[in-house]
């Protein structure tokens, strides 16, 4: 078994269609990029949503909270920070950085909370495999 993953990064560069009449990233982009980091981090700790959910186990957004430092622009790369805040048999909550490749400014922090739900969309448990990979204990 490897070690938890405590971090992982994921960059996008920044699309023309992404951006609004002012030059800058639509705020609402934004959440999308959260959306890939989450899932690159998923499958970096060994485990992708389309297995999870084969597996009858999704993960919802039921939490989204991000403040806006900076302004992204065209073509910008900004990279992705990913970690896990907590994980325990039903929740899960990732922080992100995002920041520029170029020199580093911070664009954002977020944080969304994911609670696990059953294929009948009933409140669930994590597989303990996969609050081991996400560096949680599993509970009992």
């Amino acid at each position: 078994m490897h070690e938890p993953l405590i971090e992982s990064v994921t960059t996008v560069r920044v699309n023309y269609s992404e951006t609004d009449q002012m030059g800058v990233v639509y705020h609402g982009r934004h959440v999308v990029w959260l959306d890939i980091a989450r899932t690159e981090h998923l499958r970096q700790a060994g485990f992708s949503y389309r297995d999870l959910e084969a597996e009858g186990v999704r993960l919802v957004v039921t939490d989204l909270a991000i403040r806006y430092r900076a302004p992204a622009r065209y073509d910008d790369e900004i990279r992705i920070r990913c970690r896990l805040s907590d994980v325990n048999s039903r929740r899960v909550i990732f922080s992100y950085v995002l920041e520029t490749v170029m020199d580093g400014t911070r664009v954002a922090e977020a944080e969304t909370t994911l609670l696990c739900l059953n294929r009948g969309h009933r409140l669930s448990r994590l597989p303990d495999a996969v609050i081991r990979a996400l560096g949680g204990a599993p509970q009992s």
